[in-house]
């Protein structure tokens, strides 16, 4: 199929994509759930790789950076609060957590509710979103809250998981997905 034949194709399909994401998150916050430290670990790599990206804009882009750090502020005081209400367990040879959905739930309400906002304000149109150029402090707050969040949350977990795995005498991981 021809370049031109996909354009009109993309809002689209960048909406679908992002359906299917948010689809996925909102299934891992409700309920128990398997604990996979592979997963877990990847997640922390990317994490880590877009939190020192955050760090850069923070130095690049003007007048963003009191944005990012009291949203990395908050981000932080909130994974420590969310991983306090997150249940852990270690049985069947395996690790399960519980994680609280009312914290996760309102994270992803305030992410979708800012995009909404952006994009009902013109934040998206005319390029200018793509340089940087466009750059809100509390858009990359937002940002910064829900990284540093997800990057305290998830270290936290893997920690209580292998203290879990530890004191039931299991030395490695069963799940390696």
């Amino acid at each position: 199929m021809p370049a031109h034949a996909i354009a009109p194709l993309t809002p689209y399909l960048s909406v679908a994509a992002i359906a299917f994401i948010y689809y996925r998150r909102i299934r891992r916050s409700f309920g128990r759930q398997p604990w996979q430290p592979v997963r877990a670990g990847l997640r922390l790599a990317l994490l880590a790789l877009v939190a020192g990206l955050l760090a850069f804009a923070a130095y690049g882009l003007p007048g963003v950076a009191p944005g990012i750090a009291l949203g990395a502020l908050a981000g932080a005081a909130l994974g420590a609060f969310s991983l306090r209400h997150t249940h852990a367990e270690w049985s069947d040879a395996r690790g399960w957590y519980t994680p609280n959905p009312w914290i996760g739930a309102g994270l992803m309400v305030l992410l979708l509710a800012r995009l909404a906002w952006r994009w009902a304000d013109g934040g998206f149109g005319g390029g200018g979103a793509m340089s940087g150029t466009q750059a809100s402090p509390l858009t990359m707050g937002i940002a910064a809250t829900l990284v540093v969040y997800s990057l305290v949350h998830v270290g936290g977990l893997w920690w209580r998981m292998r203290q879990l795995r530890l004191r039931s005498g299991v030395a490695q991981p069963t799940t390696v997905s």
